[in-house]
Order: C-alpha cells, then structure tokens, then sequence
C-alpha cells in the first residue's frame, strides 16, 4: 500500500545500527522502503517478486525507480492507521468524488499536509472497519495496544547466504510475554471468505510473507520455534467482516523454502551484477494442461 522509494547504491542513513529491531519513532515507513542499509537488503515483497511469475529483472529495475503510490491503496492504508493506530492523518473531504476542482483542491491540501484525503462516505467506512474489528474476539486481543506495537522494523542476516533482510510486520507482540509469539498482519480485502482467501494466500504468496516474518522474529530471539503468524482480513463493505486464518503447516514450510530460492538468486545477482529477465531465447510453451488436453480431444 506504500510506494516503492528509489534507493541508494550505499545508504548512509544515521538510524542504520545493525541488525535488530527498530521502534516506528527510530526508523519512518518512508526510510524503510528507501533501504538504509549499506549494500541493500531483501523484503519480503521484493523476495516474492524474484520468484515465478516474477524476474530478477523486473526486481532490480523496481527497486531502482520510484513507484507512484496509488489512490486505491488510501482505503487500505487509512484503515491501517485507525486499526494499528500508525500512519498518516486522515482528513474527511466533504465531495461525492474527486471530479470537481473542489474536490481536487482539498485532496491536494489534505496531501500537502501528509494526510490521506478521503471522501466522507469513505471516511466514515475505515471508522466503521476499525469499529467491527475492535468487536471481533480474536483480532481485537491481537491488535490490544496494550499487548504490542504497529510498524516495528526488523532487520537480521540469513544465516545460509549472509544476505541481510528486512521485515516490517504490522504488529509485533511486546517481549517477554507469556505463551507463544503471536505475530498478525492485517489486510483488506474485497471479499473474505475462506475461498476468496485461499485465491489471496496462494496469487500473493502470502505463506511466504508468514514465513518471512517468522524467520525474522526467530533470528532476533524474539520468537521460539512455535511462533503464529496469523492474516487478518476485513472486508471493505459493510458489516465489515474480520476473517482471521493462519496458513496450513504444509504451505508454511513451502514458504520457507520458496524464501531460501529468493536469497539464493539474490546473492547471486548481487554477487554477478546480472539480473535476468524470463529468457534470453526463444521457448516452446504449452497452453495449461487442462485446456490442451480439451482441445485436443475436441479437434484431434
């Protein structure tokens, strides 16, 4: 929901200390996705673009040049700040849409100040998100402001390739809590149910986002190896629905290993300077196995 920021070849930023975690007062969402550490680190969204249907690449020329934040991506991100309590200020436009030189001139102020300008029916939909997720029993404890912190950054060195990675889970836990570490990412969606969710998991990678933030969380000492990373989705339209999944052991083990492939080809892109793309030839491909097989029994 952010924009990808340009970053430097080699980063210099005063809050760069190592690995470890940093509070959201230490290191800005802004200086997160500009990368601050010296030589560059992996993401989790970034390790998921070197995979299939992604290139090295695409990645490299992402990384490089700024991403232009999206104005669909305000509903997400303003609803973020009223559940996590971090983000930037929301401002309530009183417009029915953005058309009119209005409405265009009060997004702009609202923007020039760096608050999400949102139009008041919107405004009043991510109050009335954050209200039903602080009725739903489990998301509620969860995202308890008492029990954990929004947008902490963590950073650690993958003990296999030495590549050094970054995570920013939406919430972690305080240490040193009782029972296991229960580490939630909330999301959006436009339908939640367990159908639409498995299509979210699997067309994101989402078992690998989960992964991630486990192999962190582990690699600083601030997880045990029973950590939980668990989804929560809400729907965009009302009654807001909260559907909270943690993803199958089987899929998490698969995200692990798909994790450990992205660092590989990191490495070596980093190592060679080359970031291929698809292919340098010309390949033979096969249209999907099921529409082959219909087709060749309807003309062949």
């Amino acid at each position: 929901m952010t924009a990808t920021i340009e970053a430097p070849e080699a980063a210099t930023h005063p809050a760069w200390k190592g690995v470890g975690l940093y509070s959201a007062e230490e290191l800005s969402l802004e200086d997160y996705h500009r990368d601050i550490v010296p030589g560059r680190s992996l993401s989790s969204s970034g390790a998921r673009k070197l995979l299939a249907p992604g290139c090295p690449a695409q990645f490299d020329y992402d990384r490089k040049h700024a991403q232009k934040a999206k104005k669909e991506f305000d509903i997400g991100t303003a609803a973020h700040k009223l559940v996590l309590g971090e983000g930037p200020d929301l401002a309530s436009c009183d417009v029915n849409d953005w058309r009119t030189k209005d409405a265009q001139a009060q997004a702009a102020a609202a923007r020039a100040v760096g608050a999400i300008p949102l139009k008041r029916a919107d405004y009043d939909m991510v109050h009335g998100m954050a209200d039903a997720l602080r009725r739903h029993p489990v998301a509620s404890t969860i995202f308890d402001p008492a029990g954990g912190k929004p947008e902490q950054s963590m950073y650690w060195a993958d003990p296999i390739t030495g590549v050094t990675c970054r995570a920013r889970p939406d919430w972690m836990p305080n240490p040193g809590g009782a029972g296991r570490v229960i580490i939630p990412d909330y999301k959006t969606a436009a339908a939640v149910n367990i159908k639409a969710i498995q299509n979210a998991i699997r067309d994101r990678s989402y078992h690998s986002q989960a992964a991630w933030c486990i192999e962190g969380a582990q690699a600083l000492g601030l997880a045990g190896p029973d950590a939980v990373f668990l989804l929560v989705f809400q729907s965009k339209t009302a009654p807001y629905i909260v559907t909270v999944v943690q993803v199958d052991a089987l899929d998490l083990r698969i995200g692990h290993a798909k994790n450990q492939v992205a660092r590989d080809i990191y490495r070596e892109c980093t190592e060679t300077g080359e970031w291929p793309a698809y292919s340098d030839g010309v390949e033979i491909i096969a249209q999907p196995e099921w529409d082959q097989k219909r087709e060749s029994m309807e003309y062949l």
